[in-house]
């Protein structure tokens, strides 16, 4: 039986129709996966489903009957809740308070709370969730995984008969992403239905039943997982044949550019590793490993031991510690950060604002900025990048993941780097623009950038590298070759196996 119905949806917004005669049907005690490029209309129909937006057309069915949803509230009440992104938490107050955050009504008296019961009552949603800790332990001590619980706890609380998870593995080590698995399994047992929303094809294999594709703000189509495949969903969702998932091409590493010789503080134990122009080196290992921490100490964001050489032709030349990230530009480095939003972009401002910040100096005189000159790299970058924009003056924070991403790739490419860190650069992107970023780190390398890979995704840094190092509490673990190494000897020394050096390195 159909929970809910969405027939025809269609959204305008000034100069843009985002979606256009949507469909989508979700059962009772169904995982239904919602699939689409940024920018295909996701988020958007998620917003009109939970009250944020209103439609312009179309009809909204839930239990059979026609809903007019006009706020998040009446969503809430109504059992539709979403889980988004980016969490809902405050960090400085309890499990039990954020569970129950703006629903303390029941355990209200004359306008006291009575702390003990609402405690208790928390107990009986974490209980549901697997959530073994304390309930009054604050937001900001639990890990990423534990948060997500704690919003599914939260959801549960509101009753919740419809649930929308927005790329809920996104920031999850691998053991958590079992565990959140089995919770949903759970959830659908006890009549819950979800929206499970995730640019991990593989993950809708594992745990959802039907999934709807999106394209361009247009429904395209609903298939049964067991009758279709990745890559017919990755056809589906970008109008075309995708040949390879990594188009990695090889080009002929040259000199070395960039050595880090013994480098250690609290994250690191002694890290050495080198890389060469025309080459991509990834770094692997499992949450907590010290990849990014070595990322940041090489661009000077962390205070650091050891030394860092930078070779190239005059002023290039460096030997020693950045001490600061300007240091690192100035000879040559450039790094995009693992969180676009918090570390990467500001969002209040405009795509050409985004796209000048690191420049600022390049197009201004006596401190005044030229803006024709802004102007023209910002229409630059929107054209080699295929950002998706309204114009140089939309903001930031209207932009799809992908597009944003794109805006923070070309902040950094104006600086004119030799040398690249990417950390995490494909999360919460989807497959075409993955395809395009990998095809930008074909070209840049083929121009004799050197980058350094962090992903968590083995397959995107088996796909895409020359050389591999592995990452284990802080240490170097393992150094592969992209021909010769193996799933199962990345995760030996993931996971603290003995020093692994593979042949002809």
């Amino acid at each position: 039986m159909e929970l809910l119905e969405m027939q025809g949806i269609t959204k305008e917004f000034p100069g843009a129709k985002v979606l256009n005669g949507v469909n989508l049907t979700i059962r009772e005690q169904e995982i239904h996966a919602l699939l689409g490029e940024n920018g295909a209309g996701k988020s958007t129909l998620m917003k009109i489903l939970t009250g944020i937006y209103p439609m312009n057309n179309g009809s909204v069915f839930y239990k059979g009957k026609e809903v007019h949803i006009k706020g998040p509230k009446q969503a809430e009440d109504m059992g539709i809740v979403m889980i988004h992104q980016e969490f809902n938490l405050v960090p400085h107050l309890s499990i039990a308070e954020n569970i129950f955050l703006g629903s303390e009504k029941p355990f209200t008296t004359w306008g006291v709370v009575n702390w003990s019961s609402l405690v208790d009552a928390s107990r009986t949603y974490m209980n549901q969730v697997g959530l073994k800790v304390h309930p009054k332990t604050p937001i900001a001590q639990l890990s990423v995984g534990e948060k997500q619980l704690v919003e599914i706890a939260k959801a549960l609380s509101r009753k919740a008969k419809l649930l929308i998870m927005d790329e809920p593995t996104a920031a999850l080590t691998e053991k958590e992403k079992e565990k959140l698995f089995e919770i949903m399994q759970s959830l659908i047992s006890q009549g819950v239905s979800i929206i499970y929303i995730s640019h991990r094809m593989e993950e809708l294999f594992q745990i959802c039943h039907r999934v709807t594709v999106l394209r361009d703000g247009r429904y395209i189509g609903t298939l049964k997982i067991p009758e279709t495949n990745i890559d017919e969903l990755v056809a589906l969702m970008v109008g075309r044949q995708v040949t390879e998932r990594f188009p990695k091409v090889n080009h002929q590493p040259t000199e070395v550019i960039l050595q880090v010789e013994n480098f250690s503080n609290r994250a690191l134990v002694d890290v050495s590793i080198e890389l060469r122009a025309g080459e991509v080196v990834g770094l692997g290992g499992l949450m907590g490993a010290g990849r990014t921490e070595l990322a940041r100490a090489i661009f000077g964001l962390d205070p650091v031991q050891g030394r860092l050489k930078v070779i190239g032709s005059g002023a290039a030349n460096f030997s020693g510690r950045f001490h600061h990230p300007q240091e690192a530009i100035n000879h040559g480095l450039a790094m995009v950060t693992e969180d676009r939003k918090d570390q990467g972009l500001l969002l209040p401002f405009s795509v050409q604002a985004n796209l000048a910040l690191p420049t600022l100096h390049k197009r201004s005189t006596l401190g005044v900025i030229e803006r024709t000159k802004e102007s023209e790299m910002t229409r630059k970058y929107i054209q080699l990048l295929r950002i998706k924009t309204l114009g140089p003056s939309q903001l930031v924070k209207s932009l799809s993941g992908g597009n944003q991403q794109k805006v923070v790739f070309g902040k950094w490419l104006e600086t004119n780097p030799r040398i690249l860190l990417l950390d995490e650069p494909t999360r919460g992107v989807d497959v075409g623009a993955k395809v395009e970023i990998y095809e930008l780190m074909n070209r840049l390398t083929s121009e004799g950038l050197g980058i350094i890979l962090i992903s968590s995704d083995l397959q995107e840094l088996i796909g895409m590298s020359d050389r591999i190092y592995v990452m284990y509490e802080g240490k170097i673990t393992g150094h592969f070759t992209r021909e010769n190494i193996t799933e199962e000897a990345f995760m030996h020394c993931a996971t603290g196996g003995v020093q692994w050096e593979a042949q002809g390195l």
